[in-house]
């Protein structure tokens, strides 16, 4: 989808800074899919009760494989 919009331009230039990125289409479509991500993702606090862990799980040996 084409649209115009006006951004901050010391925003853009920070955005452009910290990402790596170099077009500032590239940071608006970034910055899209990671608030996007943000606000689909559960919120911790709606699964609090939820998640039933195995009786044998132990979260310190399945680390050890990494």
């Amino acid at each position: 989808m084409r649209t115009n919009i006006v951004i901050d331009d010391k925003l853009m230039e920070q955005a452009l800074r910290v990402s790596g990125l170099t077009t500032k289409k590239e940071v608006v479509e970034l910055a899209l899919v990671e608030f996007v991500q943000r606000h689909t993702r559960k919120d911790l606090q709606e699964l609090q009760g939820k998640i039933q862990f195995a009786d044998n799980y132990d979260y310190k040996t399945m680390r050890k494989g990494f």
